[in-house]
């Protein structure tokens, strides 16, 4: 027999233990649990899930509701801040632009599509009012849509005003330039027809000057500086038409003061013609402004002497009777006889 076979089998007996060792037996003092207790603990700790739950399930709806909130504030301010936009344009430029009529545009189809425009119906406001988180949420989806509406029409508004306005300044443009084109024509005809016709030549002078500083402006692009060049030429084109009729007045003057002169040289001849001479042995008179004449014939020895009188008015008939002695009459003591003669 092997010994160390022998001492193996010793060491497995020595460490098997007997099995009623190993067995504890029930203690006769401990008491047994009830049989309701563990439904109680079951109970309890499904009453705990479910509060617990309701608190998780208000925790999470409280942030939730708030982030709506915050949410729906947002949307709300981007609408009134575009609407405040939109009705800064609506009553500001868009107002003066829709004052525009259809012939003070270049293109009348601006007026129109600015008319379309200024048509559109703005969306009510209504602003974040529920209460609920869904409630905000369906209030945020239409208030972002009002804010892409005032944000859409705000730049299609502002592109209809653009347009009225561009077109306005270019019909300006246009007529300023067709009135100083005009007004051109006319100073140039003026300053080549008045010369030596004016009062004073400064004015045309004047006009000159304003006809070259227009024709520097006429291609330009500003209005206002056209306008200006055309009502410059307005009043250098007054100011000589003014010299022109000056000059035109004073020489009428002149020569009515000429013919005066010449109608008073006239009658002054006139009446130098008229008054009274000797004939031979004769006596004449005659009367310019009179028709009537006083005749006498005399002697130069102191002999006889005739005399007649004739004509119309307190002259005639009644002209004074001279007194003739010979050649130079007779004094008091003449005496007439039947021949009609006056005899010494």
């Amino acid at each position: 027999m092997n010994p160390e076979n022998e001492n193996d089998k010793m060491e497995i007996v020595e460490t098997v233990e007997t099995p009623a060792k190993n067995i504890t037996e029930p203690s006769t003092g401990e008491r047994k649990r009830p049989k309701w207790l563990l439904p109680l603990i079951a109970a309890i700790c499904a009453v705990v899930l479910v509060v617990a739950g309701i608190i998780g399930w208000n925790t999470y709806s409280g942030a939730k509701l708030a982030q709506a909130k915050e949410t729906c504030a947002a949307a709300a301010d981007t609408v009134r801040n575009n609407a405040n936009e939109y009705n800064a344009l609506l009553n500001g430029d868009a107002a003066d632009a829709a004052a525009v009529k259809a012939e003070q545009v270049e293109d009348s189809k601006t007026v129109e599509s600015l008319g379309k425009e200024l048509k559109a119906m703005a969306p009510e406001y209504e602003g974040c009012v529920a209460e609920d988180a869904q409630g905000l949420d369906a209030a945020t989806v239409k208030l972002n849509e009002q804010a892409d509406w005032y944000g859409t029409h705000e730049k299609s508004l502002s592109k209809a005003v653009r347009a009225v306005t561009e077109s306005k300044a270019a019909k300006r443009l246009e007529t300023a330039k067709t009135n100083l084109t005009a007004k051109l024509d006319e100073a140039s005809r003026l300053l080549a027809d008045s010369d030596g016709k004016v009062a004073d030549n400064a004015t045309r002078d004047a006009l000159s000057n304003a006809i070259d500083a227009a024709n520097g402006l006429k291609d330009g692009n500003d209005p206002a500086k056209i306008d200006g060049a055309r009502k410059t030429l307005e009043d250098a084109i007054n100011g000589v038409n003014a010299s022109v009729q000056a000059k035109t007045d004073a020489d009428a003057q002149a020569a009515a003061a000429a013919a005066a002169a010449a109608q008073a040289q006239a009658q002054a001849r006139s009446a130098y013609n008229g008054g009274s001479s000797y004939s031979g042995g004769a006596y004449r008179r005659t009367e310019g402004s009179a028709s009537g004449s006083n005749t006498y014939r005399g002697t130069t020895s102191g002999g006889t002497g005739s005399g007649s009188t004739s004509g119309s008015g307190p002259a005639g008939g009644s002209a004074p009777k001279p007194n003739l002695n010979g050649s130079y009459g007779c004094g008091n003591s003449c005496t007439g006889k039947d021949d009609g003669y006056y005899h010494h």
